[in-house]
């Protein structure tokens, strides 16, 4: 039970890192269903910076430095992600929904263009992702609970509680959630909509791509086996199961991480079984999906203007 309960938690950071970006792109209005896309080009430029530097230095590496590189390069991949997806939305006003499902396909073959230039294995520099607290180990159960997990794990916890408090707390996440409920009214009162709707679909787009370096460097230890596409589509349910709270995503974050590694616990499920238990998820999302719905609470309902274009001269 407790080796099941670390490695939900490992796998559950990958689901927050998107979970969290995608929530900070929507409350902006913006609906991305590009993240999928986005968090392979976070890994793969993250791991394409970190072979860069590993070769350049030889074996005097310095393991701050190393993860410096990795998560920087990750995160501006992304980030740049993001920004094609605003100009083609913000500025273009292209739609939404196909915009995103073209930018998961780009995301998916430049990952495999540069993971092909690169290899598929980061042993060496998984290290320094997954290493723990060094006196982790004296504690017992809570010391391997929660505190032998890697940097990449504690960072996106502190990510989600900083975009929770931005989102609910400063007058910077005020702007940004009238922007995606109503922009009309944002634009009248002086809220430059366009300028929220990039910085936060870029950020949004950067915080994502982390999710997709985690899931290469801590889960799979530097081992890139299969394309990590599947990940971000997860990340998009989470972003409902959670009703839009970056907070509530860290719970909600584990709890996919749980279901989504359960039928690797349990003795005796066919393969056909435990692709059936995989599924747990986007069940689980869509029953919080109908109880929200019918309970029509404002709090728990996506932003009011959730993929829709602005066009200033409508307001």
């Amino acid at each position: 039970m407790l080796a099941f309960l670390v490695s939900a938690i490992r796998l559950g950071m990958v689901f927050l890192f998107g979970s969290t970006g995608e929530i900070l792109t929507e409350k902006s209005g913006h609906l991305n269903l590009g993240t999928p896309g986005i968090m392979c080009v976070g890994a793969s430029c993250g791991c394409f910076a970190e072979y860069l530097y590993l070769k350049s230095v030889g074996p005097y590496a310095s393991p701050v430095l190393a993860i410096l590189v990795a998560v920087v390069s990750a995160f501006i991949g992304a980030a740049l992600m993001g920004l094609l997806f605003s100009f083609l939305t913000v500025t273009l006003r292209a739609n939404q929904n196909v915009t995103g499902l073209a930018l998961t396909t780009l995301g998916i073959g430049i990952s495999d263009y540069m993971i092909a230039k690169a290899g598929t294995s980061f042993g060496r520099a998984s290290k320094f992702f997954s290493a723990s607290l060094p006196f982790a180990d004296d504690l017992g159960w809570f010391g391997e609970l929660f505190l032998s997990h890697g940097v990449m794990i504690y960072l996106a916890i502190a990510v989600a509680i900083v975009c929770s408090f931005v989102l609910s707390k400063t007058r910077v996440g005020l702007n940004l959630r009238s922007v995606g409920e109503n922009p009309a009214t944002a634009d009248a009162a002086g809220i430059n909509v366009s300028r929220y709707r990039y910085v936060a679909t870029c950020v949004g787009a950067g915080i994502s791509g982390l999710g997709g370096l985690t899931f290469i460097m801590d889960y799979l230890n530097g081992n890139w086996e299969y394309c990590i596409d599947a990940f971000g589509w997860l990340s998009i349910a989470l972003v409902i199961f959670t009703v839009w709270k970056p907070n509530l995503a860290i719970f909600g974050s584990i709890v996919f991480g749980a279901l989504y590694i359960a039928s690797s616990y349990i003795v005796g499920v066919s393969f056909a079984g435990k692709e059936l238990f995989k599924l747990l998820p986007y069940v689980v999302t869509i029953i919080v999906l109908i109880f929200t719905s019918m309970r029509s609470r404002k709090k728990n309902q996506p932003p009011e203007s959730l993929g829709l274009s602005y066009f200033r001269e409508e307001r």
